[in-house]
């Protein structure tokens, strides 16, 4: 295997060459305490940077197994395949966010385009699974990207030498290794993440569908700053009716609310606090970071946010149980549009959610159509319910509960109709939270669900010379082929490297699963379950650092709204 030396000596002789030549140095190099692997050289210093790994053995690295697979003993209530897969995650999460923060004191520019950068994933308050970093028994791999310097068009080998030969290793050394890493911030790091998945494995057991621990500061500093307000925040305190106590593995006893499954209503004056904790319940599906603020509020892994999407397709979808016999004879059971109103939206927004196999509906009134979700009584009188195709959400709330055990979590400021069909009812006051289901208190079946059996041909991945041409573009589009996938409206995406992930996880999808036989939560089982047995790296054979973990409900609103979408006619 070619050595450092050896890396230096190329680089060295196609110093001032045309750009092309950086061709070269594609292959592995052994380095004194680490393997390099050059996947990817880039064609041009203004294209995408070059693609690289670097894989640092356990013998050199040194992490305790206790960092990455699970404490001994192992934690009651907690099997150790789930504790190695928390300890797993943080692991790689907190030596990328080291990875990082390296990268950035060495990284500047060193001639044109992207001459000099040297970047790896970069996470944001969420602990996430990711390809960025790999940590197990043999070694700890890192995949990071690199613009190599460059002079106009020509190289710079000297530069670049200075880069991989004597930078490289400075970040290797002051972050892949155990005995380099802050060890208290690593373990806390580590236990923050399994503390919090522990408590969510124990909410459906104890009737939960979220908790809010006491002391969480759920305020964030603006709309595009995720991070926890740091003045004039009220710290969450539980109202004494829904306070629930843990024994959490790592961080001993805590108190907070727990929201019961069934009907939740969240109400309260504008201001008070109604949509930040709706928000935070919203990422309470992922992990948080030391410091966030939110590391233990925590929802089931099946809540999902609703809302109206006015303007969205809509394929094959039925939404029968909210809305039937429109004025034009559109048959709703099987509905199709490109265009989708806000109540006839919503509709599928929900219906699809449940087909992907959603356990909670996160709803905010702000965002939501005012005919889907309420018809007063003097609109009653004069609408007649004959006239009207809508049946509100209010006339289903319960029975989605009660026939097919989804709950829903609803913030209202408008309407105390919903207060008739709430099992508890939260008023936020000034930021409290207080239990008013006494002093609030004061149909038909849901209907079934019909899964669809979506068309690979409708799936066209290609564009121009390129049979496969997947991006994303930040938390809101990934471009599939020559079609954008518009997600500005599917809120729990928190990170660009999902969009990567979830493009990638359509094209494979198409590839193995979508045989015109498989329905789409059985297309969505296998997808999952494939990840889970891999890892990430299945979706994409090039062994890419910029893929992150999803769930199968995002997967599906991916697909929902690809414009292309066709599925199978139902008889």
């Amino acid at each position: 295997m070619s050595t450092t030396d050896d890396l230096r000596r190329i680089l060295d002789r196609i110093d001032g060459k045309g750009y092309p030549a950086y061709k070269d140095i594609r292959g592995e190099y052994q380095f004194p305490s680490f393997r390099l692997l050059i996947d990817h050289v880039q064609g041009d210093p203004f294209a995408a940077p070059s693609r690289l790994r670097v894989r640092v053995p356990q013998s050199v690295a040194g992490y305790p197994s206790d960092t990455f697979t699970h404490r001994s003993p192992p934690v009651t209530g907690h099997s150790p395949e789930q504790a190695g897969q928390s300890r797993r995650v943080a692991l790689a999460d907190f030596l990328t966010r080291a990875f990082d923060a390296a990268c950035s004191q060495v990284s500047g520019r060193r001639g044109s385009g992207k001459s000099g950068l040297i970047a790896i994933d970069r996470p944001g308050q969420q602990i996430l699974e990711r390809t960025s970093v790999l940590v197990n028994e043999d070694a700890v791999e890192a995949r990071f990207v690199v613009g190599l310097p460059a002079a106009g068009r020509r190289v710079l080998g000297h530069q670049a030498a200075g880069m991989l030969c004597d930078d490289l290793p400075r970040i290797v050394e002051s972050t892949l290794h155990f005995s380099a890493n802050n060890r208290a911030a690593l373990y806390r790091h580590i236990q923050t993440a399994e503390d919090a998945d522990w408590l969510r494995e124990q909410l459906a057991d104890c009737g939960l569908v979220a908790f809010v621990a006491d002391g969480a500061v759920l305020p964030r500093r603006s709309g595009v700053d995720n991070r926890p307000l740091r003045h004039g925040a009220v710290p969450f305190q539980s109202p004494a009716s829904l306070r629930v106590e843990f024994d959490l593995p790592n961080a001993g006893p805590v108190t907070g609310m727990g929201i019961p499954a069934g009907v939740t209503l969240i109400v309260g004056g504008g201001y008070h606090g109604k949509s930040t904790l709706l928000t935070a319940l919203e990422r309470g599906v992922y992990n948080h970071i030391p410091g966030d603020g939110r590391e233990l509020v925590v929802a089931d892994d099946g809540a999902v946010k609703i809302r109206a999407e006015d303007g969205r397709a809509v394929s094959g979808v039925d939404i029968s149980p909210f809305i039937d016999s429109l004025p034009n004879g559109t048959d709703t059971r099987q509905f199709a549009t490109a265009n989708a109103s806000g109540s006839t939206s919503q509709a599928a927004n929900i219906i699809e959610a449940l087909e992907a196999g959603a356990r909670v509906l996160l709803v905010d009134e702000d965002t939501a159509a005012t005919n889907f979700m309420i018809r007063d009584h003097r609109m009653q009188e004069l609408v007649v319910k004959e006239r009207e195709p809508i049946t509100p959400f209010i006339d289903k709330v319960r029975q989605l509960y009660k026939e097919h055990g989804v709950s829903t979590v609803l913030v209202m400021g408008g309407s105390g109709d919903y207060f008739d069909v709430a099992d508890t009812v939260i008023a936020m006051d000034a930021y409290a939270p207080h239990d008013v289901t006494d002093r609030a208190k004061g149909g038909d079946c849901f209907g079934d669900t019909t899964p669809r059996i979506p068309l690979a041909r409708s799936l066209d991945p290609s564009k121009g010379r390129r049979e496969v041409k997947i991006s994303a573009r930040g938390v809101k589009t990934i471009l599939f082929g020559t079609n954008e996938i518009d997600l500005t409206n599917v809120e729990q995406l928190v990170d660009p490297s999902q969009l990567n992930a979830i493009g990638q996880a359509l094209y494979f999808a198409r590839q193995h699963y979508m045989d015109g036989q498989r329905t789409l939560p059985q297309i969505l089982d296998a997808v999952m379950t494939d990840i889970n047995r891999s890892g990430l790296d299945v979706l994409d054979r090039r062994r890419v650092g910029d893929l992150a973990s999803f769930r199968r409900y995002e997967l599906a609103a991916a697909l929902n709204r690809l414009r292309t979408l066709r599925v199978a006619e139902q008889s």
